[in-house]
């Protein structure tokens, strides 16, 4: 140790630690984009993270046709609808496999342009022609090449070029994406032995590690109602990175193969092993002017805007909160009626739902997907799971720093400090009802101490839904008295 001679100062860490702040709801989405139409197609099985409408049309492309590309469905709901953000999408079509090669198709000139109805266009592989037979054209030499809004692409010839006035048609070559080849598989996606790639549902483990998020809501509209998917995206729910939970949002299949009428679904639910405590299960789709949702969709974002509403604390439940809808179908798009008392019944099978009753169509259901199969209020209520999820994430977050510090007293009240500080403000808050930490003798044996192992216990309650408002009416005779007052 070198001599000293003099004032020397030195620092201890504080010991109340700071919580590190955690955004519970933060929905990561799979499903198919129109990446042709993107700036690039940069984006494919890579999560991609965006703030703005804008910022994903450019990442992702856009088409209407939500059916072939579904992240679509999800950008206009969450962004337009519900104007909130962030969002990871994950998109699997691959337009180096999931593709269509078309040679020498004939395309009419009007007015010297001509329109490509082919949806799904790779602008770079076009060949325009003036006939099968003939030589390529110059692009932006002889003729211009552009989408319009339809995702169409339009041909027009540029004066002084080789397309001759008055010319009647042209031959293009192209090679399109092919949203039908994408099957279930490419969602789920694995790890490629050679290479190590992740794909599909199992780059949920990426989205921490490239935006130091943690994943609160697992989606994939227009295929969740697939119970293979829907097993996965459960599974990835309680296991992200090996240390994060969130929950799942699923549909029903609400085909005539599914469960088109009410009645239906609590049997698909339990046949197709749609009851976990990490998931909420969803029927049928929402209507809003000619657009046709999957309500895990809208449920997606409701989840987002409550929470926003609360400083992105999860203990409030989206239901009886306004739905951007109109009116309720099925997968055929046939409109569907249902009352308080068919809700009811839905959401006491552990579905939620959506009825129009007291100020418009509103999301109903409190139940996650275990109810009523399991009744343990930390795992049959929506907003008590996400609640029990958000903490412990937060746990994590902000205790990893301590790892591996010496396990002497000062650890040991820097973390029961710090978290009793936490949780007396979450309850101030009314996030909680309320909440403590302990460090028990009988939890930590002289062997376990010895091996580098502390145990905490975390004792929390927060406020379940509010789900039965019960008043009594009773005739009171001593107003009678009323009638003899002066």
């Amino acid at each position: 140790m070198a001599y000293k001679h003099g004032v020397t100062i030195s620092e201890n860490p504080t010991s109340i630690i700071s919580p590190v702040r955690v955004s519970a709801g933060l929905p990561v989405v799979f499903g198919t984009a129109p990446v042709n139409l993107a700036e690039s197609q940069e984006f494919v099985n890579k999560p991609f993270l965006a703030y703005t409408y804008q910022e994903a049309v450019k990442g992702l492309g856009y088409s209407s046709d939500w059916k072939n590309y579904s992240l679509c469905e999800f950008m206009k709901s969450h962004f337009q609808l519900f104007n909130v953000a962030p969002v990871v999408f994950v998109n699997v079509l691959d337009p180096t496999k999931h593709k269509k090669e078309v040679s020498d198709s004939t395309v009419t000139l009007i007015k010297g342009a001509a329109k490509i109805e082919q949806d799904g266009i790779m602008l770079g592989s076009l060949i325009v022609k003036l006939t099968a037979a003939g030589e390529p054209l110059k692009k932006n030499v002889d003729y211009t090449a552009a989408f319009d809004s339809a995702g169409k692409v339009v041909l027009t010839a540029i004066p002084g070029g080789a397309i001759p006035e008055g010319h009647p048609s042209l031959a293009v070559s192209f090679t399109h994406l092919d949203p039908s080849a994408v099957a279930k598989t490419d969602l789920i996606g694995g790890v490629d032995v050679a290479t190590g790639k992740y794909t599909g549902l199992e780059l949920i483990n990426q989205v921490f590690p490239m935006f130091r998020l943690v994943p609160g809501q697992i989606l994939a509209p227009g295929w969740s109602h697939d119970p293979v998917v829907a097993a996965i995206m459960k599974a990835k729910s309680g296991n992200i990175n090996g240390l994060f939970k969130a929950i799942s949002v699923t549909d029903v299949d609400s085909s005539a193969t599914g469960a088109d009428r009410y009645t239906e679904v609590p049997a698909w639910k339990n046949d197709n092993n749609y009851t976990d405590p990490l998931q909420i299960v969803c029927w049928p789709k929402v209507k809003l002017g000619d657009e046709i949702y999957h309500l895990s969709t809208q449920t997606a974002g409701l989840i987002c805007k409550v929470d926003a509403k609360n400083d992105d604390l999860p203990y409030e439940s989206p239901s009886n909160k306004s739905l951007q809808a109109i009116g309720l179908v099925n997968d055929a798009g046939e409109e569907i009626e249902i009352g308080p008392e068919q809700a009811n019944f839905l959401n006491g099978q552990g579905i939620v739902t959506a009825l129009n009753w007291i100020g418009g169509w509103m999301l109903w259901g409190n139940r996650t997907a275990a109810y009523p199969g399991i009744t343990d209020v930390k795992d049959s209520f929506i907003p008590v799971r996400r609640t029990f999820n958000w903490v412990a994430n937060t746990i994590i977050l902000t205790y990893w720093q301590k790892v591996d510090n010496p396990a002497n007293r000062r650890l040991i009240d820097t973390v029961i400090d710090s978290m009793n500080i936490w949780l007396n403000g979450l309850a101030a808050r009314g996030a909680l009802l309320g909440g403590r930490i302990e460090f028990r003798e009988e939890d930590n044996p002289t062997t376990d101490l010895l091996d580098g192992i502390i145990r905490f216990r975390v004792f929390l309650a927060s406020p379940t839904p509010g789900e039965v408002l019960e008043f009594q009416l009773e005739y009171d005779v001593s107003y009678m008295s009323t009638l003899f007052a002066a």
